[in-house]
């Protein structure tokens, strides 16, 4: 805590947000324009805004305080809970909350939330929502192969149903080259070289640098693969608790996903994944394991092209893909 730095803890709901300062002072605010400009005249040049990152209600505000020229710090809710938790706090309300959210700040080492470009935050918008459209797609092709296999299948269902993933399809095909367009103009370069990498394709590339912000958020391999929720947690205690290694998983899904697909690719057509793979199972390990083990060296070696400006050589042995 620096004494000349006075904290704000903030806990965003739906309609309003709930404000206590570290001098003990509470208010609330609705949470929308109206409210972020009262909000922001009691705030200074030295006021730090702290908040936890519940779903998308926090954003808004956020950005706002950002542009405004203050200090915001946007917390992973798991170490705010811990934190509260760890009071042994009897008491859970919003006001409450952010009392404790504003002690948190002054205790632990806060770091400045910048958010993302207009680029970066359509990008994201375009890339959840391609999502949506996809488990839709999914659903409605197996929806059809149902109906179809029924002794006598209605056609007008059947209609209905190959009416609906042409529009899908349509709208699918018009978001994906939207967001090509949008990367293009300042990671074309990028996504030609990611692109070389064995078991990386097109819309794999594509993925990692809209969910990596271009790898500029990122200054190591390992850095990355924590982000991601691929790096192992180990439960040992004494002699009694010796829990098996498992990966943290805390991170972020999409990334972790999209790299687990890749990496049955990896092994058959990229050689260093290819030979780890091979290593880890013939040291008796599971097929997961090595599969897992496999998402970390393709996120690593991604790392290393997108820092480095060279394409993947896989003869080539750098200290930045290994660490």
């Amino acid at each position: 805590m620096y004494k000349d730095i006075k904290y704000f803890g903030i806990d965003i709901s739906k309609s309003v947000f709930d404000v206590t300062d570290s001098d003990g002072n509470y208010y609330q605010f609705k949470n929308s324009f109206s409210g972020f400009n009262k909000f922001v005249k009691l705030l200074t040049i030295t006021s730090h805004c702290v908040m936890e990152a519940t779903g998308y209600y926090h954003y808004k505000l956020a950005y706002y305080l950002v542009e405004n020229g203050i200090k915001v710090s946007v917390e992973n809710p798991l170490s705010v809970k811990r934190f509260i938790q760890m009071k042994l706090s009897k008491i859970k309300t919003d006001k409450s909350d952010s009392k404790l959210i504003c002690e948190y700040g002054k205790q632990v080492d806060l770091k400045l939330w910048y958010g993302h470009s207009k680029e970066q935050q359509e990008c994201l918008q375009i890339t959840r929502l391609l999502s949506v459209y996809t488990k839709q797609s999914t659903m409605l092709k197996n929806k059809l192969h149902g109906e179809e296999v029924l002794g006598i299948p209605s056609n007008s269902v059947l209609r209905s149903i190959v009416r609906s993933l042409k529009h899908l399809k349509k709208e699918i095909k018009v978001l994906e080259e939207k967001l090509l367009i949008l990367l293009k103009k300042e990671h074309q370069d990028l996504l030609t070289r990611l692109e070389t990498i064995p078991g990386i394709g097109k819309k794999t590339a594509i993925m990692l640098v809209v969910l990596t912000d271009g790898f500029e958020r990122f200054t190591s391999g390992s850095e990355l693969c924590s982000y991601s929720g691929l790096t192992p947690i180990i439960r040992q205690s004494g002699s009694s608790v010796k829990g098996r290694a498992r990966i943290s998983k805390i991170g972020n899904v999409k990334l972790r996903n999209l790299l687990f697909m890749c990496s049955f690719n990896a092994c058959k057509y990229n050689k260093s994944c290819r030979e780890l793979y091979q290593r880890i199972v013939a040291k008796g390990k599971s097929k997961k394991l090595a599969l897992i083990a496999v998402c970390n060296k393709l996120l690593k070696q991604a790392f290393a092209i997108a820092k480095s400006g060279l394409i993947y050589d896989e003869t080539y042995r750098s200290t930045l893909i290994k660490n």
